[in-house]
């Protein structure tokens, strides 16, 4: 998941970007609203932290914006952070278009939970397990298990499959995962996506003796919907390419 963080405190900016980070996400920073606008225009965000205090644009102006200007996608969650604590801010702030409303100062481990569960909305969960057959990803303890097996991923490899989970079944593009899992800073003309989707897939058929990611040929990758009914023998019945390298 991508995530950007609009925050103009240098020192506040860096910790959050940091401990989510340690968390998985992908992470843009802008210190301005102008800059966060112009981020927003180019890039698929999953959810935004926004500082209503910014230097030049305000945060609920912002907000307005990606709610109203077909130049931005409507989906973006958005997790606004201030220190204006008045009962009329927040439901202002609500109003204009914000899906969550935190307080400064707050403890990073509430962000995150905040985060959490503002993201699991995409796939209308209710706790902070994923669950896919019998696999399952913990996101609150960074845990991935197949039944009593746990399996070791990096953090990137636990993005990449945390995305994969919120959209079971469906065609993932090697642009679509770079937009969503990576950040800006990464090369779009690299491999980086079919290396990191192969090293998943080889852990995963490790431990499950099944290949559970398809790559569909000229289009992206699939996490199978149904990984209990996949064999070991049958993944290319279903269009698994065999493609080693992701």
């Amino acid at each position: 998941m991508r995530i950007l963080v609009v925050e103009d405190e240098p020192d506040l900016s860096a910790a959050l970007s940091a401990s989510l980070r340690r968390e998985g996400y992908a992470v843009d920073v802008a210190d301005d609203g102008q800059s966060a606008l112009d981020r927003l225009a180019v890039n698929s965000y999953d959810l935004v932290t926004l500082d209503l205090n910014l230097p030049d644009i305000d945060g609920r102006e912002i907000c307005r914006l990606v709610r109203t200007d077909d130049r931005f996608d409507p989906a973006t969650r958005i997790l606004m952070l201030t220190a204006r604590d008045d009962i009329d801010d927040r439901v202002a702030g609500l109003d204009d278009g914000a899906d969550d409303y935190l307080v400064k100062p707050f403890a990073l481990r509430e962000l995150s939970a905040r985060v959490r569960t503002l993201l699991r909305r995409e796939t209308s969960g209710a706790d902070a397990v994923l669950t896919v057959g019998s696999l399952q990803l913990d996101t609150a303890r960074q845990l991935v298990s197949w039944g009593d097996d746990v399996i070791e991923l990096t953090t990137k490899e636990f993005a990449l499959l945390r995305y994969f989970m919120s959209h079971p079944g469906e065609v993932l593009s090697q642009e679509r995962l770079l937009e969503h899992v990576w950040d800006e800073m990464v090369d779009p003309f690299t491999n980086t996506a079919r290396v990191t989707v192969g090293t998943l897939r080889r852990k995963l058929a490790a431990v499950t003796g099944s290949q559970l990611i398809e790559t569909v040929i000229g289009s992206g990758y699939r996490l199978i919907d149904d990984p209990d009914l996949v064999g070991t023998h049958d993944a290319a019945d279903r269009g698994y390419s065999g493609d080693r390298g992701g």
